[in-house]
């Protein structure tokens, strides 16, 4: 079973399921373009979480295709699950609260471990071209 691959593919989903997601909210709210700027609403936490979503799966996904064409170190694998799981976490902590105008722990974790496995992919990688 190749992780980082499946990790890959958990990413490229939750950005599709989130597109999905705010579509439906769209259709429900009948509001065919722009976003509320209430964080209690829930159109505005959908297209919140999705563009979150949208901004740093990409770069993760790169990153994680990158490192899995090589040997890894154990650490390198747990940075690429931990950082899945992060992304996640986020996503969960922008839409279930009732507002996003306070901070809360889920997405604190889902944000900070996002910047601190994310960049050590990206230490990975660097050292990965270094040889």
């Amino acid at each position: 079973m190749n992780i980082a691959i499946m990790c890959i593919g958990l990413l490229g989903a939750l950005c599709i399921v989130m597109g999905i997601a705010v579509t439906v909210q769209r259709i429900k709210k009948k509001q065919g373009s722009g976003c509320p700027t209430d964080p209690k609403d829930s159109l505005h936490k959908y297209i919140r979480a999705h563009a979150n979503t949208i901004e740093f799966a990409p770069v993760l996904m790169v990153l994680m295709y990158i490192l899995s064409q090589s040997q890894m170190a154990a650490w390198v694998l747990w940075s690429i699950i931990l950082v899945t799981v992060c992304r996640f976490f986020l996503v969960a902590g922008l839409i279930f609260p009732s507002t996003m105008s306070r901070p809360n722990p889920i997405r604190q974790i889902g944000a900070g471990g996002t910047y601190i496995f994310g960049l050590a992919l990206c230490v990975a990688v660097l050292q990965l071209a270094a040889g």
